[in-house]
Order: C-alpha cells, then sequence, then structure tokens
C-alpha cells in the first residue's frame, strides 16, 4: 500500500500501544491527519483467551478521557473489572483503606489487560478517516530536518510537520532526536502470576509491603486475577525454577490471609527500571509515555501518566492547530509552542517519579525506628478523614 509514494501528514506517530494509539484518536478527533506506524501488533480479541499477564490499573480520570475518545465503550466490549476498594498495610494492624463510597463514587478505577486497551483504540481508529495505520511496519530511517521523513522497510516514505515518539522505554524516535536520559534499573524485578481463585469475582486491590518488597493482589474479570511479588533478581530465578504446585507452596507462605485459594494459571517476571528523558520536546519531535519516562510501578500510576501526557499534548495542539494546518511545510522554528508541553508535564512526571522512589526506599528499610514511624503513619492515615479523601480524589486524578 502506498509503495515508494510521499504522503504528508501532519503528525506520525511512531508507537501504536496504549499510548500511542490513544494519541492518535485525540489527534484525529482535533482534525488532523495522523500517520501511526507500529511493528508489532496485538493478537486479536476472543472471549474464551485466558487473561493477559500484562495489565494495567487505569484511574478513574483515565477512564473518562477514554470516554471522550470514544474508545471506553470498545474496552466495555471486551472485559474489564473495577475495584472499588484498595487496601495498603505493612503490618496488619496498621493499614490504610479507601473505598469508592468515602467520596461518592462509584469506583476508583478499573483492572484492564493492556492488550484490550489497546486493541480498543484500534478499534476506534478504524472509524476514523484522517487516520493511515502503518501496521507491522519496521522503520528503516527516520530524517528530522527540515520536516520529518521516516522510511518504512517496505520503502513507504512518511512525510509530517511533527514526529511523535510513543515507542516504549528503548525509544528509537529518542535515541534518532539525540535525546539523552537519566535513570537506572532497580534492586528488584516483579514476578506476575494469573490466578483464578475460588471465589465470585472481587472488587478489592491490595498491597502489603515486607522488607525484600511488596507483594500485591489485583482482581481480574469472573473469577480471574492477578498477583504480582516483588523481591530481589536472584530469588525471582529461583521461584520462576519452581513447579507450579512449589510456587503455590511459596505463595501462600509469603503472601498475607486476605488471599483466597486459587490455581495458579501463568506467570513471568518483568524488570523495574526508572527512566526520565532530559527533553519531552526537541524541535519536531515530542516524547509521551514510557518513551518519556519509566517509573517504579509500586502505585501503578505508569500508564496513567502516559495518558495525562496525551491530555496534555493535545490541548496544546488545540490551541496551535490554525498555525500548524497553514502551511504545507513547517520548520522547527514554527514549533516552539510544543515547549508548553513539556513545561506542563515534565516537572509533574518527575515529582511522581520522586515520591514512588521515596516510597520504595522507605518500606525497603529494616531500621526500627523508620518501621515504627511508616506503620503509625499508615494507622493515621486511616483516621485522616478529609485528608484521606483527598489523596483519593488526587490518586484518581480528580
Amino acid at each position: 500500500m502506498f509503495k515508494g509514494q510521499l504522503i504528508l501528514f501532519d503528525v506520525c506517530i511512531v508507537g501504536g500501544g496504549m499510548v500511542g494509539s490513544a494519541c492518535a484518536v485525540g489527534l484525529a478527533q482535533l482534525g488532523l491527519s495522523v500517520a501511526l506506524v507500529e511493528r508489532y501488533m496485538p493478537k486479536p480479541f476472543a472471549a474464551e483467551q485466558a487473561a493477559d499477564l500484562r495489565v494495567s490499573a487505569i484511574s478513574y480520570s483515565s477512564e473518562r478521557f477514554f470516554q471522550e475518545l470514544g474508545i471506553w465503550p470498545h474496552v466495555e466490549n471486551m472485559r474489564l473489572c473495577p475495584y472499588k476498594r484498595l487496601s495498603v498495610w505493612e503490618k496488619p494492624d496498621a493499614r490504610t483503606d479507601f473505598n469508592c463510597a468515602d467520596i461518592g463514587v462509584s469506583h476508583l478505577g478499573h483492572i484492564v489487560e493492556n492488550r484490550v486497551i489497546q486493541l480498543a483504540s484500534h478499534q476506534r481508529l478504524d472509524s476514523l478517516a484522517n487516520v493511515s495505520c502503518f501496521w507491522q511496519q519496521a522503520i528503516k530511517t527516520i530524517e528530522l530536518e527540515p520536516s520529518v521523513k521516516v522510511t518504512l522497510d517496505n520503502d513507504q516514505l512518511i512525510e509530517a510537520k511533527v514526529l511523535i515518539g510513543a515507542d516504549g522505554v528503548n525509544s528509537l524516535v529518542r535515541t534518532c532526536a539525540n535525546i539523552g536520559v537519566q535513570g537506572w534499573n532497580y534492586s528488584q524485578q516483579a514476578l506476575g502470576i494469573n490466578i483464578k481463585i475460588n471465589a465470585p469475582q472481587q472488587d478489592i486491590t491490595w498491597q502489603q509491603f515486607t522488607p525484600q518488597g511488596p507483594v500485591a493482589f489485583l482482581p481480574l474479570y469472573g473469577q480471574h486475577g492477578a498477583l504480582v511479588w516483588y523481591n530481589h533478581p536472584a530469588k525471582i530465578q529461583q521461584l520462576k525454577n519452581l513447579s507450579r504446585a512449589q510456587l503455590k507452596q511459596q505463595i501462600v507462605q509469603h503472601f498475607p490471609a486476605e488471599l483466597m485459594d486459587f490455581e495458579i494459571l501463568d506467570f513471568a517476571s518483568f524488570p523495574i527500571t526508572r527512566m526520565h528523558a532530559n527533553h519531552y520536546v526537541k524541535d519536531n519531535v515530542v516524547l509521551v509515555g514510557d518513551a518519556a519516562h519509566s517509573i517504579n510501578p509500586l502505585a501503578g500510576q505508569g500508564v496513567n501518566l502516559g495518558f495525562k501526557d496525551v491530555q496534555a499534548l493535545l490541548g496544546v495542539f488545540a490551541k496551535n492547530l490554525k498555525q500548524l494546518q497553514s502551511v504545507t511545510q513547517l520548520h522547527s522554528k514554527h514549533l516552539t509552542w510544543l515547549a508548553e508541553y513539556q513545561q506542563s508535564r515534565r516537572r509533574d512526571n518527575l515529582l511522581m517519579m520522586s515520591a514512588m522512589d521515596a516510597l520504595y526506599l522507605t518500606f525497603g528499610n529494616e531500621l526500627g525506628p523508620l518501621q515504627v514511624l511508616r506503620n503509625t503513619g499508615l494507622f493515621l492515615a486511616n483516621r485522616a478523614g478529609p485528608i484521606k479523601a483527598k489523596v483519593m480524589k488526587y490518586a484518581m486524578g480528580l
């Protein structure tokens, strides 16, 4: 399709995952012509399929954003699980419990498989005539001056005024734009474990902190759930080498009593990294989502920060539509307004990343006085009334 032909777009997005696809939908709804390039396509959805290992806690705010984009109905047509309660503790007698009823909402958020969100966004894209999707296409070269030129492996040439990198932590777009990063690998990994519980669908997600790392439960559709076990790489490797029966024994031994009887369906490990791009905008290049930042997943905020990036970027584009569309080609000097996106998001993302690091370090410390202090804090937080409600609303994006 279009082989050997040059096509001019307002925007080219590299990366058709959750964040990149949502960005394509939003820009198309503004009336812009959009090219979306994605090399790896998700497996089509079928109700009888087992739950995926990669899931996300979609905040109340992200859900409303998906509704504005027309994506959410497609998610609902597949599968998801609302959660109404959230609990965090280290010691059982010092825990903080959040309940949606305390702030007058129906739920705190949803746990959704990443693939379901991606597929829902792709279904919405199918209805937008001003988006051209280049699926299962790798990128051969990227040129950035005077305008963006992206050459695909099939020799298709895409020209655009703005290039958006939504292509993950190892972003090719970021590399081609020569944007540096700061970050590190944490001393822990995460083991994700899909389970089937001997109980009805749950409406609570919980996390207990231990000296070796947190253990967590996330409810999924029906009788399905997901466990996350954070620990040192050597321990995670040891757990991966166990049989399912042996792994279940270890889970029962190390997870709290809140965990009901279960059957293990699947498991895999994931690295935990922190990465922050030195710039979100450079000339005619913009970074969003994991291409711009990777955060410790302790509070489940990673992908929600990416959707906040998209919302902020759409607002900047909306204010500058006439300037963008008034010429057939733009030099980077015409795109200084893109800096507003970086100003609005980089500081907020850095604050959230720093907060997660502080949480990680605080609960990973076994000093007696610090243990007393943090458990006292959790105990008091559960009785904080209006302050607790404000924390809930902030976490929900309200």
